[in-house]
């Protein structure tokens, strides 16, 4: 037995029904390494470390730890062996403090009463240790999406872990975080803690990780140190095909001035203080700027859901005043939020329910809700997104993210929006899926639609767009034209107001 063997997955298989989601994988994980698993979305790579934490009971095959067998009953029993994950979609009580969040389910006692100072030393030691500058008390709600996945990064670390899974760790982080967390990794690594980092980003996985391995299919195509890879055989072994560019062509032709953003401030922390722009007939405009800039707040006050203290849309010549989302929907305006699991689906309906709920009227015979009407649209959709599913009735939970994903996108096409606002459209999304929303995106645009897409990805958001608005501090630091700007610039205007 190789010592350096941490982790030892042996012909393990998974089916769903009829359909084989893992088909006799064979994966190995050495100590103080980190090997980056890479796969299209429903691939099996989720599927895979449900298998290993005990949510999964796998149909065949065997797991070892330390050379010895394990099977895990549940995600408890795993981290008591040292094996912790941090999941993609946050899972955390936001109206309790990091404190509270850091040691649910192990609340230290003394004399029967819980322990608050330990807790709050222990976290600050932890925080220090990790050199994250976070205040303990500060209640998680509060916080940004890219600080609560910072903080569920330190709490599989606190647990004292000697394998971490990480998926899609980077997805709502900032470049300096980023690298923060890379740091960090690189910390433990030396300590012998190994990784498993799951990511749809290639450039992050050669730059990290010391070996990797691809799904497809189920099925595992290849393991192998880093070095002697390259990307294109990586994008190559995950869609079965050359993907020979990351991004389409974008050959839309914006028409005339559509919708003008005069002087919108917003009335609620945080503040946006006067921000104008035009946006014009078939555009793909960017939204870019750090974590904080106000960039989702800018999409929510476009969609009505946050309250507009002055200032005004215009659409066609006509001034809006939205009150609420269902306001901005008759008007035809879409929203994809950057947070599915929490404000973007309803997990626990089925990917039918969740393609049809925002335009129940559609489907109407003689005023009855028509199931051929809704079964027929799913289907339509299912089928215009390449979504991967057994059927329409499956539950959108049991699909995988980036599926998940497409639902939502195709949920609103079922509208036929004429302005589209997109957050962070491609997160936790494969190369292969996200060029296919590459190409949703200019088609929509092409047809004269008016797309608004938010990304923190800096080569995304200048391979997609027409122009790129950015946000500074909650402030419209410039509107620049794509094809004439490139990283420095962005990044310049970004930090203009800080």
């Amino acid at each position: 037995m190789d010592k350096d063997i941490v982790l030892e997955i042996k012909n393990l298989s998974k089916s769903f029904a009829q359909n084989k989601v893992l088909d006799g994988i064979n994966l190995t994980v050495r100590k103080g390494v980190v090997l980056g698993l890479m796969g299209e979305n429903g691939a099996g790579k989720s599927t895979m470390m449900k298998c290993l934490f005990g949510i999964y009971t796998r149909d065949e095959g065997q797991i070892m730890l330390y050379g010895r067998p394990v099977e895990f009953k549940n995600p408890k029993e795993a981290l008591e062996n040292g094996v912790a994950m941090v999941h993609q979609e946050l899972n955390q009580c936001l109206d309790r403090s990091i404190v509270d969040n850091l040691f649910l389910g192990r609340y230290p006692k003394r004399f029967g009463v819980v322990d608050e100072a330990r807790m709050l030393k222990e976290s600050i030691r932890l925080f220090s240790s990790l050199k994250m500058n976070i205040n303990p008390r500060t209640i998680m709600r509060t916080m940004s999406v890219s600080q609560r996945q910072m903080v569920e990064i330190a709490k599989a670390v606190s647990y004292d872990a000697r394998i971490i899974v990480l998926d899609e760790p980077t997805s709502s982080l900032t470049e300096r975080e980023v690298k923060k967390l890379f740091s960090i990794i690189e910390s433990l690594k030396k300590k012998g803690v190994s990784f498993v980092y799951i990511s749809h980003k290639i450039d992050e996985v050669f730059e990290i990780c010391d070996e990797t391995a691809v799904l497809r299919d189920g099925k595992m195509i290849f393991s192998k140190p880093t070095k002697e890879t390259t990307v294109n055989e990586v994008i190559s072994a995950m869609v079965g095909r050359s993907l020979d560019k990351r991004y389409p062509e974008v050959d839309n032709i914006p028409g005339e001035p559509y919708m003008e953003v005069r002087n919108l401030t917003t009335k609620y922390e945080p503040v946006l203080e006067d921000i104008s722009f035009t946006v014009r007939k078939g555009e793909i405009f960017g939204i870019y700027g750090l974590v904080g800039a106000g960039r989702s707040e800018l999409l929510e006050s476009l969609f009505g859901i946050r309250t507009i203290a002055s200032g005004e849309i215009i659409l066609g010549g006509r001034s809006l005043r939205f009150r609420n989302s269902r306001d901005a929907m008759e008007y035809n305006f879409a929203l994809v939020t950057e947070e599915r699991k929490l404000n973007g689906m309803f997990g626990k309906d089925t990917i039918k329910f969740n393609t049809t709920i925002t335009n129940l009227e559609g489907y109407k015979t003689f005023n009855i809700l028509s199931e051929r009407k809704m079964f027929d649209a799913t289907t339509r959709e299912i089928g215009r997104m390449n979504t991967k599913c057994t059927s329409p009735d499956q539950l959108i939970s049991a699909l995988s993210g980036g599926n998940q994903q497409k639902v939502i996108i195709g949920k609103w096409l079922e509208r036929e929006p004429e302005i589209f606002l997109m957050d962070e459209p491609t997160r936790g999304i494969d190369v292969g899926a996200k060029y296919e929303i590459y190409q949703l995106i200019i088609k929509m645009a092409k047809e004269g639609k008016t797309v608004i897409m938010v990304s923190s990805e800096m080569p995304e958001i200048l391979g997609v767009t027409n122009r790129i608005a950015v946000m500074s501090n909650c402030r419209l630091s410039g509107v620049v034209d794509t094809k004439a700007t490139d990283q420095e610039d962005l990044l310049r205007l970004s930090a203009k107001y800080l």
